[in-house]
Formats: structure tokens, C-alpha cells, sequence
């Protein structure tokens, strides 16, 4: 069976001793980012604050700090086996189709895959479960943390934003860190090659001078939030890339503000705007160089409403030096994905290696 949202994981990984329950106050400034971290480098279990001072949310830290919990996020007996999925998206940038029967009905299982690959519709969705409207948004009603000693401020780390660009094609879903600055703004920190940034600036192409919707959701099932982090091919929705993870479909919610689809088990939404004549100065934050990095000017994203499950779950990260924090255990892991892409151009290629020290994927 696979993982229908993250709160089915937390109880698998609570029953395999690979999540810890907190039940002392911590702070949100600097405090989760350092018990996180001291967690991950000793290879530790996940972790669940059940009392962020100030808030009567729950935080859930270290999910994927470990590249046994990414495996077992997706039912897999181990991390080796994400070179399969690496397999499934060289055929998606290649496809190989059947020229006689007996091939035909040898790619029979790999077809029957492709059924888990269109999202369904859920129209009374947990997502939705409490609505929050106009000026009763507050974002600091969330515990967002402030993760280094110098950052610029507090930092939504573990977002799935998700865009669409102007002609109405497929959703793109990335992770960009949000830093909060007013009680319904964050600077939207997307760098130019990356999806929902191309989707904005094809957008403001089009529809010169017009708000671009934008829709947040945190706290989602594995499956999509490894789909959010993993190179798909860009007429590949992650939705879609995510309910061949999963092995079944990926259930999305429509947003009632935007005209976007999130997914229908995430513990928050924020739907919003970005006026493309709004921007502001953006950091500077800890970074995986094991430097802050600088400032740079960034779109703002005006939230006007946030959705939220009852009782919901906080899911946050931390960005830090190379190879201890989470996207470096994630970057190790999507190691394997690589290989069968990259062999496909390069048939002399017989094995890689990303070391996090150098930030994974970037060297490549």
C-alpha cells in the first residue's frame, strides 16, 4: 500500500521507531534547526514537536534525514531501487513503443503503470477542512522557523508551490523558499531556470501587468513531495510523475481562490497572487554552501486565503552545509534516478556519484 498523505507515514515510521515524539517546549528561532541537525548527523529518526513555543501546531522536522526513510517513503526496500524510477523517466524522455506482440505483451506491466498517471478530483477535500479569508490571514499563526542566527528572517522551507504557465498546459509543482514578511506576504525565492519561474515570466509574456496565481501546500504525502524534488521531464505534471512513485493516483483539490490544483491531503494551502510589479529584496539565509548568500531581488506573493486541515501538522526543513542537512540526503537519493538518464546520452557512462559536499545535482 502506499502513503495516501503524511500523516499515514508519521504513523508507519512512529511503529518502526523511526520517529520521535517531542513533548518539551522548543523555540522556533534557531532551536528546531539545531536539534534537527544534531538528529541527521547521527543518522537519527524523524521528529515530531508536539510544542513549538508560542503555537499549538505540531512541527514535523527530519523526515527525510535519512536515505532509508526516502526508500521506505515510497515502499521500497531500499535507496538502490530509485534507479527504476530513474528507468521510467528515460522512457519518458524516450519512448519505446512495442513493434511486434510478443514485445507488446512483454511491456504489458510497464503500461499498466501508466493507468496511476491521471490525478483524480477530490471535491470535499481534508485539505479544506477550515478556511481562513482576507484580513484573518495571519502567517504568523504558523511555526515558521528561523533556521540561522543571521537570516533575514522567518523561512517556509518545505512548500510545494504550484504554478501554471499562461496557455493552461500542465501544473508545475517546485519547492522555493518563502521568507515572510508581512502577516500576508512572502518573497517567492525562485531562480530563472527553475518551473514556476518560467511559468511566471511566460505569464507576464502574455497577460502583461496581470496577478499570477500562485497556490502553497505544505505538509503532503511522500509521494508528491519526492515528485517536487525529483528532475522530471517539463511536459510531465508532478502530479502525474507522482502517482507512478505512488503506484496509485495522486488525489488534488481545487483551489477556491486561483485556478489551480493542490494536493487534497496537504495540511495547509495558502492561494494567492504575485504582482509582477511587486518584488523585494530577498535574504540573506543560511545556505548548502555553509555560507549565507546574498540578497538578491525576488517576486512577492500576496496571500489571501489559507486552508488548513483540522488538528494539522507543520512540515519544515532546514537549508545548511553540505552534506547535513536534508536536501543532501535527498540529493544522494535521486543519485540513483540519475544514472539511467544520463546513460541514455551516454552510453559509456557506467555509474556516477553527486557527493552533497559539492551540492549534488548542481555539478551536473
Amino acid at each position: 500500500m502506499s502513503y495516501n498523505n503524511i500523516r499515514e507515514f508519521i504513523r508507519e515510521l512512529e511503529y518502526q521507531g523511526e520517529l520521535k515524539r517531542i513533548d518539551k517546549p522548543v523555540s522556533m528561532q534557531l532551536e528546531i534547526t539545531e536539534i534537527c541537525q544534531r538528529a541527521l548527523k547521527a543518522g537519527g529518526p524523524a521528529l515530531l514537536f508536539e510544542q513549538p513555543e508560542g503555537f499549538s501546531t505540531p512541527v514535523l522536522g527530519n523526515l527525510f534525514g535519512t536515505q532509508e526513510r526516502i526508500a521506505m517513503a515510497l515502499r521500497l526496500g531500499s535507496v538502490i531501487e530509485l534507479r527504476e524510477v530513474g528507468h521510467r523517466l528515460a522512457a519518458f524522455k524516450s519512448p519505446s513503443w512495442p513493434t511486434a506482440l510478443k514485445e507488446a505483451f512483454r511491456k504489458l506491466p510497464e503500461f499498466g503503470k501508466l493507468r496511476h498517471m491521471s490525478p483524480r478530483l477530490v471535491e470535499r477535500a481534508p485539505c479544506t477542512e477550515n478556511v481562513i479569508d482576507d484580513d484573518d490571514v495571519d502567517l504568523a499563526c504558523l511555526p515558521i522557523q528561523t533556521c540561522w542566527p543571521e537570516d533575514a528572517g522567518p523561512l517556509i522551507t518545505f512548500g510545494l508551490v504550484v504554478t501554471r504557465g499562461p496557455d493552461g498546459g500542465r501544473q508545475n509543482v517546485g519547492i522555493y523558499r518563502q521568507q515572510v514578511i508581512t502577516r500576508n506576504k512572502v518573497i517567492m525565492r525562485w531562480l530563472a531556470h527553475r518551473g514556476g519561474a518560467t511559468d511566471f515570466k511566460a505569464w507576464c509574456a502574455k497577460f502583461p501587468g496581470t496577478r499570477f496565481p500562485v497556490a502553497v501546500a505544505i505538509g503532503t504525502d511522500p509521494a508528491t513531495l519526492l515528485a517536487a524534488v525529483t528532475p522530471i521531464p517539463d511536459t510531465l505534471s508532478e502530479f502525474q510523475f507522482a502517482g507512478l512513485l505512488r503506484g496509485g493516483r495522486s488525489e488534488i483539490s481545487r483551489c477556491s481562490h486561483v485556478p489551480l490544483d493542490v494536493p487534497a491531503s496537504a495540511e495547509f494551502v495558502l492561494e494567492g497572487y504575485i504582482d509582477p510589479q511587486e518584488e523585494a529584496m530577498e535574504g540573506p539565509f543560511g545556505d548548502h554552501t555553509g555560507y549565507y548568500n546574498n540578497e538578491e531581488k525576488f517576486p512577492v506573493l500576496t496571500v489571501e486565503r489559507i486552508t488548513h486541515r483540522n488538528a494539522p501538522i507543520y512540515h519544515t526543513t532546514y537549508t545548511g552545509r553540505s552534506p547535513y542537512d536534508e536536501p543532501s540526503i535527498l540529493g544522494m537519493a535521486l543519485n540513483e534516478v540519475f544514472i539511467p538518464i544520463l546513460q541514455m546520452q551516454f552510453p559509456e557512462i557506467v555509474d556516477l556519484y553527486l557527493p552533497p559536499e559539492a551540492c549534488s545535482y548542481r555539478i551536473a
